[in-house]
């Protein structure tokens, strides 16, 4: 775990190199509101994107005061992203697994709070096409996890021209076949293992022998993006010429758990 200075300081050094958003997690809980906090009063310009919070790990009336305190004290630079996650957080919260009732009542509870959050202040991670609609509905858009250029074409489709797509986008900068692959997987094989992704990347084309031991070569070049500046940077101009509006990138397999060398040398493929 970084210390919060350091975090602090790097994230001016981003807004400073001109990184339009940094995201952060959220589906393990913790204190979203608070870790977004301490990334908006450190910068001036980017946005601070949740990416994404657990429905069932914060409520929705806090979660709603506290994204309006934010947005008042810090110019309105803060973007809530929401996911039902899977069955077993459900289960952990006492509750049954509908994830598109379940979105659509969290949703609701929003916008009835004291201070509601606007429909353009949040995104949802949709994945399955009934749930894209539901976001291209009810909120800016879509921030999906593991998926392919083709998929975000697909998405637009669905969507039309006004919900905004950020796809998330694993790197590896690393030119070594084999040690990127081998990186991508350690990230990747624990979610290859979730039965809604795991879904989601057979509505991609995949196999079930494209999931198994850590992902096919085929998979993990396909969902990761590895190599040099100009392999990444091919890469997300394939998710923008398919319509992505913005792409969120993911150092992975880096020596340190906050990046910072390799957030540098991305810096140019943020403009």
């Amino acid at each position: 775990m970084a210390d919060p200075h350091e975090i602090g300081d790097a994230a001016a050094e981003l807004d400073e190199l001109g990184w339009g958003a940094l995201w952060i997690p959220g589906l393990g809980g913790g204190d979203i509101l608070g870790d977004s906090e301490r990334l908006l009063r450190a910068t001036r310009n980017t946005m601070v994107a949740v990416g994404v919070a657990s429905i069932w790990r914060h409520q929705a009336a806090d979660m709603a005061a506290g994204h309006a305190r934010l947005q008042s004290t810090y110019g309105r630079r803060h973007l809530l992203g929401l996911g039902v996650s899977d069955p077993a957080a459900a289960r952990s919260a006492g509750q049954p697994y509908r994830p598109l009732a379940d979105m659509t009542a969290y949703l609701d509870r929003l916008e009835q709070a004291p201070a509601p959050v606007p429909a353009g202040e949040r995104v949802m991670a949709a994945l399955g096409p009934k749930m894209t609609e539901l976001a291209g509905q009810r909120t800016a858009g879509v921030h999906p996890f593991m998926v392919t250029p083709e998929y975000t074409a697909a998405a637009r489709e669905q969507l039309g021209d006004g919900p905004v797509i950020a796809p998330y986008q694993a790197v590896v900068l690393e030119e070594d076949p084999g040690k990127a692959r081998a990186a991508a997987r350690d990230f990747l094989s624990v979610f290859l293992g979730m039965d809604h992704y795991a879904r989601n990347l057979r509505r991609q084309g995949f196999t079930d022998d494209d999931l198994a031991h850590g992902g096919s070569d085929r998979l993990i070049d396909s969902v990761v993006a590895w190599g040099d500046i100009e392999a990444i940077g091919t890469r997300i101009r394939a998710h923008h010429q398919a319509g992505a509006d913005h792409v969120c990138l993911h150092v992975v397999g880096a020596a340190s758990a906050m990046p910072l060398p390799e957030w540098r040398r991305l810096a140019p493929l943020a403009s």
